[in-house]
């Protein structure tokens, strides 16, 4: 394509280098240098980025990190503050203006704030006093569920563990989670499909895989070391199938930093040997027709040992997939016949196969469909629970997955409520609670709700901008447990706080000694994590302890002692044994090197489904089709953006420099819709809502962009998401498909 804005070029190289350099050097040089040969080190502490796991001890350089590992620690070790005198110069009004780079780079929090309504400003207040106002609100609560506990992806197992059960002992269920909003949808899928929520790889089926499919992903900004084990799979000759709407640095090809020969060459490694852009949402279909293809053409590549021992509902699924006719099917694929041949004669030829998969396949009304769709994909061939094989859901944040696993759940299975119960003696309440999206309706309906947020950037990460912003508003008291300041501390409640919590990088020392926390990565290793560095104040308390302080504070010591379980972490990890039996000798496996592997059913061909058995699963694909002039638009990242925090302005892969109100458009799209590279337009969603939801003052870039599709950043497109387009059995939000349309702003 010609006049594109950007040629895409390999993903690392010198621009990580350097771009690495330049984060240390606007913050921190020496301690952010000195801090990060501790990171993902067996001693030392877990990255705060990604999810992605870590290689064996003996395997891990003692460079285990990526360029957003760098910026995520010159972040945290910055020698910037949000202090009492920077809160004293500004107002809250004042501050709101300021868009979300600046916001959240304004340093690290230095010690808990309240908010004045009287003179829009927050002002600094004791923890005593800060514990005394969260305990007041929640113990004048009407009703228990008008509580509700955010927790981010951040957060620790023994941190979030407490979390859950003083909500418990409070009596609600109520714990939305950062995962309501992006791979609910793998695990609600997963779970009906095989029984598990988990990926069932691990590192090392990488290294034995013949073929790798990565749909919807773009690994090169949102978790950059797992091109290391694309890279070394590319190399011994492994098939790479890249199924993205965009063209992406990473997906094409990759220069290892820390690899001096292939620097100095500088002779990048091919990522993708097949690369298809789709358009968004269509993943499902294609799939569908690869295995169409499959069974009309190649039926005897199929593993019917497998399927008939370990699976349910095939002769029906492949029932379904043959009475679908092909031309329709191939328009919803928005892909060739000849390039769906090319797929599934690569799927057919291998005997090893691991999907893997992102947002690009979870954020859709048909998120869970979909995801069950892969599932199907798999097990065809026997690609569940084989070596080299399986499903790979990549979480994009470091803890996610762990604090599922210890409780963190609106939903919760009736056999962890028992052993809660059980092991603290007391009932746990029975009904379900809200999910993100439900959460905010129910703030926006019946107001004066408590809000807490564990970590995170709830306003800007939540769908429907303005009407989040006007739940939290709602509330009667919002509080925010974080390291630095953000969007969500600047919607307040009739009451706020801001409570400062230490980083991964710093040494957490309570009663007994200093302390380390534990997380767990996409591939169910459960690992330690001990900071080294000096805190940033000495007013910061960790997670746990600010968890204990409200508990105390507003349930006491009668049935759980909290604050005698945070004075020594080890206490906290051997409740959770207790409650969750899957944490074998759990102390004792986070002293050994190689950390705690969870089991995983689904990997050893156990099936915890109703069938007891995996299950081919049918579903309808979604009609994706638009109004002429209409756009399917999705929501991304920049290279320098982590979730919600905007380390900087630059996205260095797609060639944008110093700019993020911005909108990518296929350029045939540009000229139909008779506009030019670098007009400045107004994008309108339409919702089956019927609201009208609008942002402003976006520049039209050309990029390598499926035709018919957009995307643009976040949170700066999140207002055009409607809180009323969701997976209606996981509730995510539709961030990937959203329906818009445009309009030139004259200037």
């Amino acid at each position: 394509m010609k006049n594109q804005h950007v040629n895409v070029k390999s993903a690392g190289g010198w621009g990580a280098l350097l771009s690495s350099g330049k984060f240390l050097m606007r913050e921190d040089f020496f301690k952010g240098s000195k801090t990060l040969f501790n990171l993902n080190q067996t001693r030392g502490f877990d990255c705060p980025g990604c999810a992605w796991p870590d290689p064996k001890p003996n395997e891990r350089s003692m460079t285990e990190f990526c360029e957003n590992g760098v910026k995520a620690i010159a972040f945290e070790t910055t020698n910037k503050r949000a202090s009492k005198e920077f809160f004293s110069a500004n107002t809250v009004s004042q501050l709101n203006k300021l868009d979300v780079y600046t916001i959240t780079n304004k340093g690290r929090l230095t010690e808990p704030f309240y908010y004045n309504k009287q003179n829009d400003k927050y002002e600094a207040i004791s923890w005593e006093d800060a514990f005394s106002v969260v305990s007041k609100h929640l113990k004048n609560l009407d009703k228990p569920d008008d509580a509700i506990f955010y927790t981010s992806g951040r957060t620790s197992n023994e941190a979030a563990f407490l979390y859950q059960l003083m909500g418990r002992m409070l009596g609600t269920n109520n714990f939305p989670d950062c995962s309501n909003m992006c791979h609910e949808s793998s695990g609600v899928g997963m779970i009906e499909s095989i029984g598990v929520g988990k990926g069932t790889v691990s590192l090392e089926d990488f290294d034995k895989a013949e073929l790798i499919m990565l749909f919807g992903q773009n690994p090169g900004t949102n978790h950059p070391r797992m091109l290391s084990e694309l890279q070394k799979a590319a190399k011994r000759g492994a098939k790479i199938v890249s199924i993205n709407p965009l063209k992406e640095a990473g997906l094409v090809s990759f220069v290892h930093p820390q690899n001096i020969s292939q620097m100095i060459t500088n002779n990048p490694t091919p990522i993708s040997t097949h690369y298809y852009q789709v358009r968004m949402g269509s993943d499902m279909a294609l799939i569908q027709a690869i295995v169409k293809y499959i069974l009309e053409n190649h039926s005897d590549s199929i593993d019917e040992d497998f399927i008939k021992t370990h699976t349910s509902g095939f002769e029906e699924y492949k029932k379904t997939i043959l009475a679908k006719q092909w031309d329709p099917l191939l328009a919803e694929t928005s892909l060739s016949k000849e390039d769906i041949i090319e797929i599934s004669e690569l799927y057919i030829s291998s005997e090893k196969t691991i999907c893997c998969w992102a947002m690009g396949l979870t954020q859709h009304e048909h998120g869970v469909a979909t995801i069950e769709e892969v599932i199907n994909l798999l097990l065809i061939k026997g690609n569940i629970g084989k070596e080299g094989a399986g499903a790979c859901p990549v979480r994009g944040h470091s803890n996610v997955q762990g604090d599922r696993t210890v409780g963190i759940s609106e939903a919760p299975k009736e056999e962890f409520l028992k052993k809660i119960d059980s092991v603290f003696n007391f009932k746990s309440p029975r009904s379900h609670g809200v999910d993100v999206v439900h959460a905010i309706k129910v703030m926006h309906k019946e107001k004066n709700k408590v809000f807490i947020g564990l970590g995170g950037n709830f306003a800007d990460a939540a769908p429907d901008t303005r009407f989040t912003y006007e739940a939290l508003r709602a509330c009667s008291l919002t509080v925010h447990i974080s390291t630095h300041l953000n969007k969500s501390h600047l919607i307040c409640g009739k009451e706020a706080l801001i409570l400062p919590c230490l980083g991964r990088t710093e040494l957490d020392i309570q009663q007994n000694g200093v302390q380390c926390l534990t997380v767990e990565d996409s591939m169910s290793m459960v690992h330690s994590s001990k900071g080294r560095n000096k805190p940033a104040s000495l007013y910061l308390k960790s997670e746990p302890a600010i968890i204990a302080g409200i508990a105390n504070a507003t349930l006491g010591n009668e049935k759980v002692d909290f604050l005698d379980l945070i004075s020594d972490y080890s206490k906290i990890r051997e409740k959770i044994e207790e409650v969750l039996p899957s944490f074998i000798s759990y102390n004792d496996s986070i002293e050994n090197k190689n950390g705690l592997e969870l089991y995983n059913n689904a990997k050893n061909k156990i099936w915890e489904t109703a069938t007891k058995k995996a299950n081919f699963i049918i579903n309808k694909t979604p009609n994706l089709i638009l109004k002429q002039k209409h756009l399917a638009l999705m929501t991304i990242r920049s290279h320098d953006q982590f979730n919600t925090t905007v380390y900087d302005t630059n996205d260095r892969y797609r060639g944008i420099t110093n700019k993020r109100r911005i909108i990518f458009l296929n350029e045939i799209d540009i000229n139909k819709l008779g506009f030019k590279n670098g007009d400045i337009v107004d994008i309108k969603s339409h919702s089956k809502d019927g609201i009208k939801r609008e942002v402003l003052n976006f520049e039209v870039v050309s990029y390598d962009i499926k035709q018919g599709c957009a995307a643009a950043y976040f949170p700066e497109a999140t207002p055009l998401v409607s809180l009323n387009d969701f997976d209606n059995k996981s509730f995510t939000p539709s961030y990937k498909f959203i329906d818009i349309t445009l309009e030139r702003v004259i200037i």
